[in-house]
């Protein structure tokens, strides 16, 4: 078992689920966003929902984009969301394993909340096995063919030297200007959302070329804000785990499959 200082990413994971438990999986709550008004029903449901699984969850993945903006300053993180990490710190007392993966809203969490409250931090794509099934899990954002001018923009923003100039703007400017390009990254998505092109899409591509590699039989991903479920051939899926600003979709894993669905609560 991994400890609170464990590194931000790994690339095999390894489930024996116990009788009962169940792995589940949700993404792009994009807390902070539009307003605080709104922010703070959204976390209130996402609360709801972690309370009505807690019970029977092995562990919980969220897949990126947990947060509209995140940056760790040395002693400054972004205030809000005080709810939602309380819920998932009492979680991991109670022997919840928490995975966060690094989305393209929040690439730069770093060990705040692995050394606060206990959490995993992933900042690549991983692989989950449990017994014979293979889940090959990621935010998405980069993918597959295309979307260079994406491509070339996160390597910016992941670059040492971007970060380090970052950290000299005060936290009331940095964050003000970063929460203005998450606002129009945001709005260009859903334009990308509503011209979706079935198996032209990016990361069904991706899944594609690497399924012609290795067999998983569920691929898991977030940052495309529709919830899809398509398959990719006979024994393989692919899952996109869609958004909660709209919507309440999430995915459950009982050891033989993964199923996507919608939190009614």
């Amino acid at each position: 078992v991994l400890g609170a200082h464990a590194p931000f990413f790994m690339h095999n994971l390894n489930f024996n689920l116990p009788v009962g438990k169940k792995l589940f999986f949700a993404s792009d709550f994009h807390l902070g966003a539009p307003n605080e008004a709104e922010s703070k029903k959204r976390e209130k449901k996402i609360i709801h929902w972690l309370k009505s699984i807690a019970h029977e969850s092995k562990a919980i993945f969220l897949v990126g984009d947990v947060f509209d903006f995140w940056f760790e300053y040395k002693h400054v993180v972004p205030k809000g969301q005080i709810r939602l990490l309380a819920q998932l710190a009492e979680m991991v007392e109670n022997g919840i394993e928490i995975h966060l993966f690094h989305g393209n809203h929040d690439m730069w969490m770093k060990d705040y909340l692995i050394n606060e409250i206990g959490v995993r931090i992933h900042s690549e794509n991983i692989v989950l096995e449990s017994g014979e099934i293979r889940i090959l899990i990621g935010h998405g954002d980069g993918l597959g063919p295309g979307d260079s001018t994406f491509k070339f923009l996160k390597r910016i923003f992941r670059n040492r030297m971007s970060n380090f100039a970052f950290k000299w703007l005060h936290p009331d400017i940095g964050v003000s200007l970063a929460r203005k390009w998450s606002n129009h990254s945001r709005a260009s998505s859903v334009l990308k959302d509503e011209s979706f092109q079935d198996k032209e899409e990016h990361l069904f591509q991706y899944c594609l070329e690497k399924e012609a590699i290795k067999h998983h039989d569920y691929y898991v991903f977030g940052h495309r804000h529709l919830a899809l479920d398509m398959a990719i051939n006979d024994k393989s899926r692919y899952i996109n785990l869609g958004e909660w600003i709209n919507n309440t979709p999430f995915a459950e894993f009982d050891g033989k499959s993964l199923t996507l669905k919608k939190f009614e609560g």
